[in-house]
């Protein structure tokens, strides 16, 4: 059985809270982090720029969110503000969201109490590439009893850079509760540096790093709490599935929903006054400040009669920036 957060973020339901860019720590080469969030202090719930609390509750309520996740950068090296949006969260919705924190440092008992009492449920632990293997009796160890001890579900989350059984260890010693693998991965933020490295994309693949998958699935998968995640799945459900609940939300009665969570309608430009007078029903579109958005289908078949003259359909993300995906002339 999959973890609470994990079953939730299969099924779409997972805001991100990008809280803290920096990482003091270390440089992972592997760190998939972009440009334009690293070493920055701003906050992003999903893809928005949070500059008020009430961005952040509007977001949840905009996917209607089962949980949050809290990443970075590294969320405990601003432990203040990282504290401030679980409680947020917890207070706004209940003890049913169900919050979990990424994070690369131990951070200690104090750090432990006081993201317990801001209402974390889940702390998942990435230690450095260079103590796997060797964790035994160090602060990785212990931070795993004290964070249970303090009210936390300790576990691991890893990328699948290779197979180690230390892990399986800490699982079956209970010292941590499960260990998500996440298969290696290339991204814009950490190309150049994975090539330096050696490491080449699989055939076939946009992100999924050659080589050690299988490895890892021989050593480690049977582990019944084990899970590993690939890119196709991270892209093909998660992502995916919190686009479509995104899309239900705020849909309009003439958008069309994709299977990929996108939406779909027409745009013209021809004066909201022509609609009036071909007696459309107002549920077929809606009127903005120098266009008209509609049906797509509706607007290809006025065209075609040669009712309106322009208009193009017109595909987005349901996200706060309104991404569009592509734009197909009609005219």
């Amino acid at each position: 059985m999959i973890s609470k957060g994990c079953e939730q973020c299969a099924m779409g339901g997972k805001m991100v809270m990008f809280v803290y860019g920096y990482c003091d720590q270390r440089d992972c080469f592997y760190c998939p982090l972009g440009e334009n969030r690293k070493n920055v202090t701003d906050v992003y719930a999903n893809e928005r720029l949070v500059e008020s609390d009430e961005d952040v509750i509007e977001e949840a309520k905009r996917m209607d969110a089962l949980g949050s996740s809290i990443t970075g950068g590294e969320p405990q090296e601003a432990l203040d503000k990282t504290c401030h949006y679980i409680s947020l969260l917890k207070d706004e919705f209940g003890e049913d969201h169900h919050i979990h924190l990424y994070t690369g440092i131990t951070g200690g008992r104090e750090n432990m109490r006081r993201l317990a009492e801001a209402g974390l449920d889940e702390i998942r632990f990435h230690p450095p590439l260079e103590l796997w293997g060797d964790m035994h009796g160090t602060e990785w160890e212990d931070i795993l009893y004290i964070a249970r001890e303090e009210g936390l579900t300790p576990a691991f989350e890893i990328p699948g850079i290779r197979a180690e059984p230390e892990f399986l260890e800490f699982l079956d010693e209970g010292a941590a509760e499960f260990c998500n693998i996440n298969e290696f991965e290339m991204s814009d933020g950490n190309y150049r540096r994975m090539q330096e490295k050696g490491y080449e994309l699989q055939e076939g693949h946009m992100s999924a790093v050659d080589g050690s998958k299988q490895a890892i699935l021989d050593e480690m998968g049977d582990h019944e709490r084990v899970y590993f995640c690939t890119s196709v799945f991270k892209d093909a459900a998660q992502h995916r599935n919190r686009l479509k609940r995104m899309a239900q939300n705020l849909s309009r009665p003439f958008d069309e929903i994709t299977d990929d969570g996108t939406i779909v309608y027409g745009k013209t430009y021809t004066p909201a006054e022509r609609f009036i007078e071909l007696g459309v029903p107002d549920e077929f579109y809606s009127i903005k400040s120098n266009h008209v958005e509609v049906a797509w289908w509706l607007l290809e078949e006025m065209i075609e009669e040669g009712d309106i003259e322009d208009g193009e359909i017109v595909e987005q993300y349901p996200t706060y920036d309104g991404t569009v995906v592509e734009r197909t002339p009609l005219a």
